[in-house]
């Protein structure tokens, strides 16, 4: 069964509008949750917000956002000063402009979403807006609420619908020059990257979804599963870290490399 979308409203370019609606692309509800249980009663925990001088709790209608300025002191904000200052719209894609699908690098790329037409009214309109971005090989750049924040976002034709893209702000992207090698590294070594080659051509495996499971994921459903037979099971006792400080020789780890694989075949 599809989920329900998060968000519905309009697509718009120019004079051209649709109704759709909007779902995140990947999910966490199967993923493994605890809660903060009580050891001696089994009940379980609430938080609460305290004051930190006073430690007196803390009603949700006093709770307000502050803002340091210096000296544990703070600007207050309302929830309705933060509101005034979002978009005005935020039930509206409105695509501003748009950009060469392939100039804007996957650094800035943050939260991807389905966005499908949400009545048949609008398929017609959805479509030609989809196919307009892909004959011309553009995507589109708009502004959008979702969150409780306004985001710029990048709208990709891809299949019958469209990917939004929440994108980076700029200042939460740190430049690559400061931690990329720099340009005048060395060039390797013909013979140890023909080796390399042949490594990576012996690993060359079709894509899976399967190769990116999470393997905590199923140690922690071991152990729970367990634990409802009564029966716990032992922690296993992680790997030991490999010494630090020891040098390998390249070519010696690839003649290795090779040499291992030989011997056991194609995994």
């Amino acid at each position: 069964m599809a989920p329900r979308p998060f968000w519905t409203g309009y697509l718009k370019l120019s004079l051209v509008t649709c109704a759709v609606s909007m779902t995140p692309a990947t999910t966490q509800a199967d993923r493994i949750r605890f809660h903060m249980m009580n050891r001696k009663t089994g009940h379980r925990v609430v938080v609460q917000y305290a004051d930190a001088t006073t430690g007196r709790p803390v009603d949700d209608d006093d709770l307000v956002k502050g803002y340091p300025r210096g000296n544990d002191r703070y600007v207050l904000l309302e929830d309705d000063e933060l509101d005034a200052v979002a978009l005005e719209s935020t039930h509206t894609i409105d695509i501003e402009r748009f950009v060469d699908a392939d100039e804007i690098g996957w650094i800035w790329y943050d939260t991807a979403h389905y966005l499908m037409p949400d009545d048949a009214v609008g398929e017609e309109a959805f479509a030609v807006i989809r196919e307009a971005m892909r004959h011309t090989g553009t995507v589109g750049i708009a502004r959008l609420v979702l969150y409780r924040r306004e985001h710029a976002v990048l709208l990709e034709p891809r299949g019958k619908g469209i990917v939004v893209w929440t994108l980076r702000y700029g200042e939460e992207v740190r430049r690559p020059g400061d931690y990329l090698p720099a340009e005048k590294s060395p060039e390797p070594a013909r013979e140890a990257l023909a080796q390399l080659e042949k490594v990576i051509g012996e690993r060359i495996r079709p894509w899976s979804p399967d190769m990116v499971q999470d393997p905590v994921e199923a140690r922690l459903q071991g152990i729970i599963d367990a634990k409802r037979r009564s029966r716990p099971k032992k922690a296993t006792k992680p790997a030991e870290p490999a010494a630090e400080g020891h040098v390998v020789d390249i070519m010696d780890a690839l003649r290795a490399s090779l040499k291992s694989s030989a011997k056991g075949g194609k995994a």
